[in-house]
């Protein structure tokens, strides 16, 4: 058996080549666009864990701590505003940069709980972090809590009221802000109230 010379065999396999291509790929016609059945396609959306973190709500509390500030969940809400609802009772969180006290920083003060009016914070613990929520290095002794929060895929600590159990934010450490304790309360605006009078709870 002879096989053919290299530049037939060249020529052959292209010309398969071609026909194949043409064959799977006919010249576009507009005309077949507009007659051929279009099926309506919904884009699926994409689950998105770390915005449902930042700004969504887990709508349950953390823990069955007895609080020594006790209201059913109507009694919250007839107190509360819609949003401090959804943020103190239902652990969401408020936009970044959203917040009044974001940028907030008074020489004195204090920040109680918008819930209860537990103080929580002093103003000469806040400092600027950039986050865009309130950040507090440290908290008034025995005011806030800390609670393991799993919720969203995520593992974090997180901050609540030591008297009702309000959600605040979280807590995050050794990221050497250069505080003294090296931590980072971060706090939503709508869970804390300003008090310019340290003894004030209003």
């Amino acid at each position: 058996m002879r096989f053919p010379s290299f530049p037939t065999l060249i020529r052959t396999l292209n010309t398969s080549a071609n026909t194949t291509i043409r064959a799977a790929n006919p010249a576009f016609n507009v005309s077949r666009l507009y007659n051929s059945p279009q099926r309506a396609t919904t884009p699926r959306s994409m689950p998105l864990p770390i915005i449902r973190a930042l700004f969504g709500s887990s709508a349950k509390m953390a823990d069955n701590t007895k609080y020594p500030v006790q209201k059913t969940e109507g009694e919250w809400q007839a107190v509360l505003s819609p949003e401090q609802f959804r943020i103190l009772r239902k652990k969401g969180t408020e936009m970044a940069g959203s917040g009044q006290y974001d940028k907030h920083y008074p020489s004195e003060g204090i920040y109680n709980c918008a819930a209860c009016s537990a103080p929580l914070y002093k103003a000469n613990h806040k400092f600027s972090s950039g986050c865009g929520w309130p950040a507090f290095w440290d908290a008034v002794p025995g005011a806030v809590g800390q609670r393991d929060d799993s919720s969203f895929g995520m593992k974090r600590t997180e901050i609540v009221c030591n008297s009702c159990g309000g959600h605040l934010g979280h807590i995050f450490k050794g990221e050497k802000f250069g505080n003294p304790k090296d931590e980072r309360h971060c706090v939503n605006s709508v869970s804390i109230n300003f008090s310019k009078d340290e003894g004030s709870k209003e």
